[in-house]
């Protein structure tokens, strides 16, 4: 029979593995994305600006042909105009600039997000290594990336004909046109050529975001040691966890039989419940549970409370109702002050008739529990 914890990555990656993965610069990216969304959004920005640009270069261009002697003979202000003239371009360009810089921003939103890692940007040995190397050349990534070269390249050529037949004689005709005209013209055909050969790479977007999708998914995948492992790691070792609750609850229930000592009175079932309360007549507030259990638990609660000459008083539906209605130090609810105030009134009597030698009080009779802290 197969091992189940065996090498097949057969398991969906848990978060951890993601979020390690991220911390190494690990994420689905797609470069065929990233280069269709930044030629469309520049495609787009020359459509709309570009006439404004071209109109700006021209003008800036017939200054140059405008030149005074005085400007061109002087050093200083040849200068200030040539940096003037550098300015008015670069102010043409920045717009332009400023949204591809914001595109190329935004852009890894579309897919994976923003992650930055210092761990991929570490130098590591095995990205020099010959070997290695060879191996991706012609491993499935390999093969993969030169696909798509390949796609790209046909895709590109076959429509860059496409728009050369039709577009060549009408570039052709702006010689016949005023120079101006020519030029915006020429811009027209080169921004709708660019914007038309920029929206062919969707049909490549189209391929490889699922692909990249997958590949990072089966990239990610683990074997069922692996969860394993993860899941002792992050949730520690099931054996210490049972070890450390049992000691946690060693502890608690230490504390808890010593505050046994200090009880008031001991409910019993009287041999499968018992509970320990405690009543501080100086604080006013409702009596508190200082300890209770069952069987075995309850057994050493009594032992306990007999040996310190505390009080047993068998009620076994107030026992079990303190059991089930109230934790450990926590004041016993509103609905059993009456019952257990009978009780503790009792114990009270008891009390003062054993330091006076007296006759036992009798104990009070139809102690009434609420109905909704009867259990069965």
């Amino acid at each position: 029979m197969a091992d189940d914890s065996g090498l097949d990555k057969t398991e969906d990656p848990t978060d951890k593995r993601i979020a390690d993965a991220r911390k190494k610069g690990q994420i689905p990216r797609s470069k065929e994305l990233d280069t269709f969304v930044s030629l469309m959004v520049a495609a787009i920005m020359l459509f709309f600006l570009g006439r404004g640009i071209v109109d700006g270069l021209v003008g800036l261009m017939q200054q140059q042909f405008q030149l005074s002697r005085e400007i061109i003979f002087s050093n200083k202000s040849i200068t200030i105009y040539f940096a003037q003239v550098l300015m008015d371009g670069m102010l043409l360009i920045i717009p332009f600039a400023l949204i591809l810089t914001l595109t190329a921003l935004l852009r890894p939103m579309l897919m994976g997000g923003w992650n930055f890692s210092m761990e991929s940007m570490q130098p590591k040995l095995s990205k020099f290594s010959i070997i290695k190397g060879v191996k991706r050349m012609f491993g499935l990534q390999g093969i993969v990336e030169l696909f798509k070269a390949v796609l790209k390249t046909t895709l590109i050529l076959f429509v860059a004909k496409i728009l050369f037949n039709i577009y060549w004689p009408e570039f052709m005709g702006l010689m016949d046109e005023p120079i101006k005209s020519a030029i915006f013209h020429a811009a027209d055909i080169i921004m709708l050529c660019v914007i038309i050969l920029s929206s062919t790479l969707i049909l490549l977007v189209i391929v490889d975001v699922p692909y990249q999708l997958w590949k990072y998914k089966k990239d990610m995948m683990m074997t069922k040691q692996e969860v394993k492992d993860e899941h002792k790691q992050s949730e520690g070792d099931p054996l210490v966890k049972g070890r450390m609750r049992q000691m946690q609850m060693e502890m608690a229930q230490g504390r808890m039989m010593n505050d046994v000592l200090e009880a008031d009175v001991i409910v019993t079932n009287p041999t499968h419940f018992a509970v320990a309360l405690k009543y501080d007549q100086s604080n006013a507030g409702a009596p508190i549970l200082l300890a209770k259990g069952t069987d075995l638990v309850a057994a050493h609660i009594r032992n306990i409370g007999t040996g310190a000459d505390v009080p047993l008083v068998a009620v076994p539906t107030l026992a079990r109702a303190l059991f089930y209605s109230t934790e450990v130090g926590d004041e016993i609810p509103s609905g059993l002050f009456q019952v257990v105030a009978q009780v503790l009134a009792y114990v009270y009597q008891l009390k003062i008739a054993e330091k006076k030698h007296s006759m036992k009080p009798r104990f009070p009779e139809n102690l009434e529990v609420p109905n909704e802290f009867r259990t069965q």
